[in-house]
């Protein structure tokens, strides 16, 4: 249904997908024990340079990226999870049986059945159940985003109406976030002839497939002054925001 209503409307849904990944990343840090709001999720996952260990925080949000950019398979959720097996993986993924909330429960008992402290993997394997189970083709973070820890501790129909609870708060976040960003990506694309150059096109479509952009990611496209240069005009058009609200290290998107 997400998807499909979603896909009519233009929404860009690669942008969509990161953007639920990032909110569910910061309630898997909450999960965790920690307290690194979005935006500090935001500036490891953008900043981090090559070489450097994102920390027990990046960790999560790096997982739930991953889970949700590229198609759904067993391959993805191991490059997500890679302290699970494929065996693994397979067996908490194929375990359940019901509607799609039901099995997406099942899941997330059974991962915390055997190790109660896996709340990461317990919710990217019970949206990526769901996910599976209403025929999407990638995991949609949903479940993952308003399940907290007291009711992850349910067991059996208690933990399955907390997840159906969940979802139906879920869908309506989520459909408010694909209308909000449909009129970006609109108002994107009619700024976007004005720019005049193949570099700038592609710039527009990483902005309408990432959460965020620092301007060094385009370097490839550009020098580096010419993609701030770029970034602080697209502002300027009411294309995209600067998120951060500082003077360096500046972080653009939608």
């Amino acid at each position: 249904m997400l998807e499909r209503a979603q896909a009519n409307g233009a929404a860009p849904q690669a942008l969509w997908r990161a953007r639920l990944a990032l909110g569910a990343a910061a309630q898997s840090v909450r999960l965790s024990g920690r307290s690194e709001p979005e935006a500090a999720l935001r500036d490891i996952i953008c900043l981090l340079r090559p070489g450097e260990q994102p920390g027990p925080a990046g960790e999560i949000a790096q997982a739930w990226r991953l889970a949700a950019t590229r198609p759904l398979s067993d391959a993805s959720l191991q490059r997500a999870l890679p302290g699970l097996s494929a065996q693994q993986i397979g067996v908490w993924d194929r375990g359940g049986h019901g509607g799609p909330v039901a099995q997406a429960a099942q899941v997330i008992e059974a991962v915390l059945s055997d190790a109660p402290r896996a709340h990461l993997a317990a919710l990217i394997l019970g949206d990526a159940v769901l996910a599976r189970s209403f025929g999407w083709t990638h995991l949609v973070p949903l479940l993952g985003s308003n399940l907290p820890g007291r009711e992850l501790k349910l067991r059996g129909d208690a933990l399955r109406l907390a997840c159906h609870t969940a979802l139906v708060k879920s869908v309506r976040d989520a459909l408010a976030l694909a209308t909000d960003l449909t009129r970006r990506a609109v108002r994107l694309h009619s700024v976007a002839p004005k720019l005049r150059s193949k570099q700038a096109a592609i710039a527009v479509e990483m902005f309408l497939t990432r959460d965020a952009i620092a301007p060094a990611a385009l370097v490839p496209l550009m020098s580096d002054r010419a993609a701030r240069r770029l970034c602080d005009r697209l502002v300027g058009l009411g294309a995209v925001r600067e998120l951060t609200g500082r003077d360096t290290f500046r972080l653009y998107g939608l």
